[in-house]
């Protein structure tokens, strides 16, 4: 283990003592040295890291609030109420306390905010589900212990970060925000001018000291023994700086995501890595490197490209780039997703989507009561970085449009998303159906929060007590889908998946289990008018029974099925009870 390790430091800290600073890894991370020669799992003796009963609700821990009680109680008790049965992990988004960006300004990483609850309530949620916890390792608050000892010129907070000459040349570097890259510091050895690639709040770290690697390596092994099951990386294609480069996705940034992944084999081997990287398609998919990154990626181009497919009424786009999509390595996956808490990123659907497609995005989202925001390359010229708009919004609102047409096309973008090779997130304000929370966005003049409500949890509740509302029928499809693609092996992350060659007006694929036992074809339509599928058209085993799990009834192999507006099929040789004869 620490010669796989020292072959890491190598790359990144050439001028180091790196036998030693291995060892100093492994302890950090939480690995006893003294206790023997640790020992990674053979192949054989690996439990699956996933299979077809994962899906993941992602919130804030207090997306749900209720009178006299701490919003993680309150979270524990609609985990366990409503969604125990429909998901698996719930991502809590950073839940420490912070001083900016709902949370990605950590101030102390190994601390519950008081306002939130405490590690006793984490803990009584991870009773009832997997978490996934946010590893934000780019950068720190300005308000952080660290970042104090900075200014005071104070071990160790005093070498943890970027000091900059700020008549250097940036011009390359690539930046997701539109504030000014470096940050005047006063400090005992005078005026000073750190990296905050993000805001002047989120000071950046140096990873060319090891000792900040050590520190985050602490920090992951706190994580990791308070129960986290999935360590999610925030921003890390930005965390290692070379001046004259972009600054993003550098080999040493691959290179200590690799080494996280090695000490995570010998210290949580069940333990899995999700890479945050909101990037074009290409950049996205070199994190899973040669199966020795990350586990899972975002599907960063997902989101945009389903929008696209359902606003035009055509999945000639989105069919292509699925097409070009390939199988995530051995032992990776895709984490699919339709809406975070972030905005819908729009760079992914670069070289996908013409720059009049996406600017025709823009201006829907803008229709729908949105907004957007921008990034630059420091080379070219402005582009749209992110939509920043309600999911539910931007799929429904238009003129004259039946109510149940809008809920029908966010429910078929969502069966899209479920039906895919992966493992589907979604975002509870997407099964909440909230639409935007405008108010707050123009009071607090950050575009992410008109995604981000905080919601009364009684109000919350008597909404899907009342089955005619929007919120309860949108809630209660898509908890009906995701109990329907747990049973399915075909969903299974890694089953075979072949798109389907079919109109434009209709998106499909087919899944196949890995033991090859069950076929599932799961069709879309993508437009508000029916469409016609004849089932001859697709490869329906002739001597096998077939059924529609979504409609909940036998199907004939000849048989020429009218799909609804916006209406869903999963086609499977595989019968539940109640349709085999049983």
């Amino acid at each position: 283990m620490l010669d796989r390790v020292r072959e890491h430091l190598d790359v990144l800290y050439p001028d180091h003592d790196t036998a030693e600073l291995a060892r100093a890894c492994a302890r950090a991370i939480g690995i006893d040295l003294d206790a023997g020669e640790p020992r990674g799992l053979a192949p054989h003796e690996r439990t699956p890291l996933w299979d077809e009963s994962d899906a993941i609700c992602i919130t804030y821990a207090d997306t749900l609030v209720a009178p006299d009680e701490a919003p993680l109680v309150t979270l524990q008790r609609f985990v366990a109420d409503r969604l125990a049965d429909a998901v698996s992990t719930v991502h809590i988004l950073p839940f420490f306390p912070s001083s900016s960006d709902f949370g990605f300004s950590v101030i102390d990483y190994a601390e519950v905010a008081d306002r939130l609850g405490n590690w006793s309530d984490i803990r009584a949620i991870a009773a009832v589900t997997d978490l996934m916890f946010d590893l934000i390792l780019n950068h720190t608050s300005a308000e952080s212990p660290w970042f104090r000892q900075f200014q005071a010129g104070k071990a160790p907070g005093r070498d943890y970060f970027v000091v900059c000459d700020p008549d250097a040349d940036y011009s390359s570097v690539v930046r997701p925000r539109a504030q000014p890259l470096l940050r005047e510091v006063l400090t005992p050895a005078g005026t000073q001018h750190v990296w905050c690639t993000f805001s002047p709040d989120q000071v950046d770290l140096d990873f060319a000291n090891p000792d900040v690697l050590l520190e985050l390596l602490r920090i992951t092994d706190l994580y990791v023994s308070a129960g986290a099951r999935f360590i999610r990386l925030d921003a890390v294609a930005y965390i290692w700086k070379e001046l004259g480069t972009s600054c993003i996705h550098l080999p040493e940034t691959h290179e200590i995501v690799k080494l996280l992944h090695t000490l995570l084999e010998f210290r949580a081997p069940r333990v899995v890595i999700l890479t945050e990287t909101n990037v074009p398609n290409r950049e996205n998919l070199s994190y899973f490197g040669g199966s020795d990154e990350a586990h899972m990626i975002y599907n960063f181009s997902l989101p945009p490209m389903v929008v696209h497919a359902l606003l035009h009424g055509s999945a000639a786009a989105l069919r292509r780039w699925m097409m070009s999509m390939p199988p995530a390595p051995l032992d990776c996956t895709y984490l699919n997703f339709l809406a975070s808490h972030d905005g819908m990123g729009l760079r992914p659907a670069e070289q996908l989507l013409t720059d009049d497609q996406i600017d025709a995005l823009v201006e829907v989202a803008h229709e729908r009561g949105g907004m957007h925001s921008f990034y630059s390359s420091g080379l070219a010229s402005a582009r749209p970085y992110e939509l920043n708009v309600s999911l539910y919004d931007l799929l429904s609102g238009l003129p004259g449009q039946d109510p149940s047409d809008e809920v029908a096309r966010f429910i078929c973008a969502h069966a899209i998303v479920l039906g895919l090779e992966g493992i589907p997130a979604i975002y509870i304000h997407s099964l909440l159906a909230t639409p935007n929370d405008r108010e707050t966005a123009d009071k607090t003049g950050i575009h992410r929060t008109i995604n981000r409500a905080v919601l009364s949890a009684a109000d919350v509740a008597a909404d899907l007590d009342q089955p005619e509302t929007i919120r309860a029928q949108v809630f209660r499809r898509l908890a009906d889908l995701l109990r329907i693609r747990r049973q399915q092996p075909a969903f299974h992350p890694n089953a075979v998946q072949f798109t389907l060659h079919l109109p434009d007006e209709l998106f499909g694929f087919w899944r196949q289990s890995k033991d090859r036992t069950q076929s599932l074809f799961a069709v879309h339509n993508v437009t508000d008018e029916a469409q016609d599928l004849s089932l001859a058209d697709l490869n329906l085993i002739a001597t096998d029974d077939w059924c529609d799990l979504i409609a909940g009834r036998r199907i004939d192999h000849g048989e020429t099925l009218c799909l609804a507006p916006y209406a869903s099929a999963w086609l499977t040789n595989r019968l539940p009870a109640g349709l085999d004869g049983a």
